[in-house]
């Protein structure tokens, strides 16, 4: 069975739709839920997913918000934290591994810290039963992929291009997943680009998938309810479940 993680920005529209939705994505089949934290410049997010980033922080979002929405949702669902590693710098990461480990969240996803620079927090993150996600890009040499998947926990995160999140670009990335495969048994997840349409083929040859861009469009469509939009990604959610396990 392939795995579904899906992504939402945390408190958008709302803290209490977010709680929510995170839930109803659960019940639908989503195993892992990535809750976005909100960042004024999240450089590795299209626009979709900037937006609501942006909408989040005028609506008054605080990182308390992030600590206790996630203790009403982890002890539910799968959960881990997505964000840019200034919050983490500035409130420092002992910290961030407290609260996560009070809310009952599994790990952090710092799509900004690179393998060398991840060094120091690592052995941190692990020490307390948490996993720090690896990313893979298609421009990975062979010796570079080998370096950051030996010792990768959970999954591995492989960007299906070069990008941002929500461009909808094709690479093959079957030579990519084959030398991943190589060097390390740790499920192998494809994000970027991935939704409904592109799910089944974007799963080839790897153990999940990752949408983000696919269920923040609509917490952004202004002319549905809340009540239908949680309808909607449930929805999406199941059918992307199906398509990647069929």
């Amino acid at each position: 069975m392939k795995n579904l993680v899906a992504y939402i920005t945390t408190g958008f529209p709302s803290l209490d739709f977010t709680v929510d939705a995170a839930l109803a994505l659960g019940e639908a089949g989503v195993d892992t839920l990535e809750l976005g934290m909100p960042f004024s410049d999240p450089v590795a997010d299209g626009p979709v997913i900037e937006a609501a980033n942006l909408k989040a922080l005028q609506n008054g979002f605080k990182l308390e918000h992030l600590f206790d929405a996630s203790a009403k949702i982890a002890p539910h669902i799968d959960t881990l934290w997505m964000g840019y590693f200034n919050p983490f710098y500035h409130r420092g990461m002992k910290n961030f591994i407290a609260e996560a480990k009070r809310a009952g969240v599994n790990g952090f996803i710092i799509p900004d810290l690179p393998l060398e620079e991840a060094r120091p927090y690592k052995p941190m993150v692990e020490e307390a039963g948490l996993s720090l996600i690896d990313f893979i890009a298609p421009t990975d040499t062979e010796q570079r992929i080998k370096e950051i998947v030996t010792d990768a926990k959970k999954f591995i995160y492989l960007v299906a291009y070069a990008g941002i999140t929500g461009a909808g670009k094709s690479e093959d990335l079957q030579p990519v997943i084959h030398n991943i495969k190589q060097y390390s048994n740790t499920p192998v997840y494809v994000g970027f680009g991935v939704d409904q349409n592109t799910a089944k083929e974007k799963a080839k040859g790897v153990d999940g998938v990752i949408v983000g861009s696919a269920f923040v469009k609509v917490l952004l469509d202004n002319s549905i309810t809340d009540s239908q939009k949680i309808t909607k990604i449930s929805a999406i959610a199941k059918e992307i479940k199906e398509k990647i396990n069929s």
